[in-house]
């Protein structure tokens, strides 16, 4: 059986799935992951936090859509 492990916000901001609107996203689901692989970035002011991975596992799903607000300690993630 997979433990799940769920990625959340550092802080509050707008939450981005890929690095520039016209990049592609950094992961999808069901990617490969390695701990310190970004996810996605929090931008706080113009200031953008990269979301790692904290272990390696397989992106699950996300829990939140891309460019939507997300408050400190909201579930982003989930790595399985």
């Amino acid at each position: 059986m997979s433990e799940k492990t769920t990625i959340r916000s550092p802080m509050p901001g707008i939450f981005y799935r890929r690095p520039d609107p016209d990049d592609p996203p950094f992961v999808e689901p069901g990617d490969e992951v390695e701990a310190g692989d970004t996810l996605g970035l929090v931008e706080v002011m113009k200031n953008f936090h990269d979301i790692e991975a904290d272990n390696s596992g397989t992106i699950g799903e996300f829990l939140v859509e891309n460019e939507a607000e997300v408050e400190a300690d909201q579930p982003l993630i989930e790595l399985e």
